[in-house]
């Protein structure tokens, strides 16, 4: 499945507009203690294993939402964003990561 940020595909004819799909993925605080407990594994201002969770909360996302592309029938998804809000208050320091755009059909 072609993903994009832009709102067209370069070459290609959108032959059907499915709508709005979405993925989330939440990160738990325990992210937030290993990363300030972990400080060992700063290495030039940049913490590997949070970096890695961050990837893998990205990853659930975007797969989440190619999967619900799929079912309405779509081969793309234009006009791809990604977001990440820290949810904070009694959620404790949760990251929520969510991926949007638009599932389209192109031939």
């Amino acid at each position: 499945m072609i993903l994009s940020s832009t709102n067209t595909l370069e070459n290609k004819n959108i032959l059907r507009y499915h709508g709005l799909v979405t993925g989330e993925s939440l990160i738990g605080s325990n992210v937030y203690k290993d990363l300030f407990s972990g400080v060992r594994d700063v290495v030039g201002g940049r913490t590997s294993k949070y970096e890695e969770e961050i990837q893998k909360a990205r990853e659930i996302a975007l797969s989440s939402m190619k999967e619900k592309a799929a079912e309405k029938g779509a081969n793309a998804i234009i006009g791809l964003k990604i977001s990440y809000n820290n949810l904070g208050g009694t959620m404790g320091n949760t990251i929520l990561v969510t991926a949007y755009g638009t599932a389209i059909s192109y031939e």
